[in-house]
């Protein structure tokens, strides 16, 4: 079942989606200060290439990870310089996704990289 809402996603715009991240982090990849940025708008891109039966966990609850204060100023930048319009387009698809009830599973997917677009550092996929 997740290979067929992956394969859904991708051809409604996933594949898209995860192109347009994945330009963003080689622009943003070009400076010494955008790297860590680019490399977590990489690290959406993925995730938007195949969401369904993909799970994000905090580092912290993984075994010898840790974040610390870096990774919250690092996510209250992101969050300033455009994480939180990232994050209010993903509520809105999602929103709008869920009004059918073909959509709900698509909408669900869409709220869960709300939660990675807002706040991205710190986060892993599994």
């Amino acid at each position: 079942m997740n290979l067929l809402g992956n394969i859904i996603w991708l051809i409604f715009g996933g594949l898209l989606v995860a192109i347009e991240y994945f330009v963003g982090g080689i622009i943003l990849c070009l400076t010494i200060i955008g790297i860590p940025f680019g490399l977590q708008s990489f690290k959406i891109g993925v995730a938007s290439l195949a969401p369904f039966g993909l799970k994000i966990v905090e580092k912290s609850s993984l075994k010898g990870q840790s974040t610390g204060c870096l990774t919250t100023f690092l996510n209250i930048l992101w969050i300033l310089f455009g994480g939180l319009w990232i994050a209010l387009t993903h509520l809105v698809f999602g929103v709008i996704l869920c009004i059918t009830i073909i959509g709900i599973p698509f909408g669900r997917q869409h709220f869960k990289l709300m939660a990675l677009c807002l706040t991205p550092f710190g986060k892993a996929l599994v």
